[in-house]
């Protein structure tokens, strides 16, 4: 009977000799699923023997990651956020970059919330919500910091009806399906013109045609992700700028909007900004490792006279 160190070893070095940035960490974690461990468990026990089954559930799992299918897809589950979110080809598999959008979210949120200067529910929408991991976060973190369901109407749309019930099917899991509603919708719904968006939070697709084109052709693990959760078109900035040209209209007149970007699009961002949104500011936020990666989008105030 195979050993748990010897058979995460061993699968290391195909990981490797196959292009995986992160071999060890890919062992271990795809070991600890088919036993159904804690990675730590693997680590800290290198000399307990694997069962038969488990092996071999293990060994078809380094075969699928060798030819390139992500850890997250292969095990279902994505920790983002201090959650974990199911993960299927339905949807991007959440990034922890996006982890800013969140955060910046609920600041928001909570700032106007404690304002006290509300004469309804505050409005939040999540556009492109893909496996919900935007909205779900931000619900969950309204709901531990005690914020009652009905002083904010939180809505995540999607154009992609599979990646919609994925969403729904996460917010059900962590008991937030009765903070959150979803619509299918390319970018704002339609009645944002009559309702404006007081929060608007957005992962768009931002990666450039050629690019994908050239992670399809790769064993890379985005090659696996849909391709319309990847796609911003021949500058990556496609969808991004379709969005920018309904905020005059979806937008209350006080309401801000982040939207993430591109490491490389920061420049690109604030010069779309200027086209699309004259009068209006747009501060790019670094993430932690200080490359560019939410743009802050609000109309400039009135000049005092």
């Amino acid at each position: 009977m195979a050993r748990t160190r010897e058979l995460v070893d061993a699968a290391v070095e195909r990981l490797r000799t196959a292009g995986s940035d992160t071999p060890r960490l890919d062992a271990e974690l795809l070991l600890a699923f088919a036993i159904g461990v804690d990675r730590t468990a693997v680590i800290a026990h290198g000399e307990a023997p694997v069962g038969v089954d488990a092996a071999a559930t293990f060994l078809d799992l380094v075969a699928r990651r060798e030819a390139g299918e992500p850890v997250a897809y292969l095990r279902g589950i994505k920790e983002f956020h201090g959650i974990a979110l199911t993960v299927d080809r339905r949807a991007l598999i959440p990034r922890p970059e996006t982890e800013e959008l969140v955060d910046r979210t609920i600041e928001e949120v909570m700032r106007r919330l404690t304002a006290g200067a509300l004469r309804g529910p505050l409005r939040v929408i999540d556009v492109g919500t893909g496996s919900g991991a935007i909205a779900i976060a931000v619900a969950v973190a309204l709901r531990k910091r005690g914020v009652p369901a009905d002083d904010v109407t939180l809505l995540a749309v999607d154009i992609d009806p599979d990646a919609l019930d994925l969403a729904r099917e996460n917010a059900v899991g962590h008991g937030v399906g009765d903070r959150l509603s979803f619509a299918a919708s390319d970018l704002l719904p339609p009645d944002s013109t009559s309702k404006p968006w007081d929060v608007v939070a957005a992962n768009l697709p931002y990666v450039r045609s050629d690019v994908v084109d050239s992670l399809a052709a790769s064993r890379a693990s985005p090659a696996f992700e849909p391709r319309l959760a990847l796609d911003g078109g021949a500058d990556g900035l496609a969808s991004i700028g379709r969005l920018l040209g309904l905020l005059p209209t979806g937008l209350a007149a006080d309401g801000v909007a982040f939207l993430e970007i591109g490491a490389d699009q920061g420049e690109a961002i604030r010069a779309l900004a200027v086209d699309r949104l004259p009068g209006w500011s747009c501060a790019v936020i670094p993430d932690l490792a200080g490359l560019p990666r939410i743009a802050r989008l609000e109309r400039e105030p009135a000049p005092s006279r």
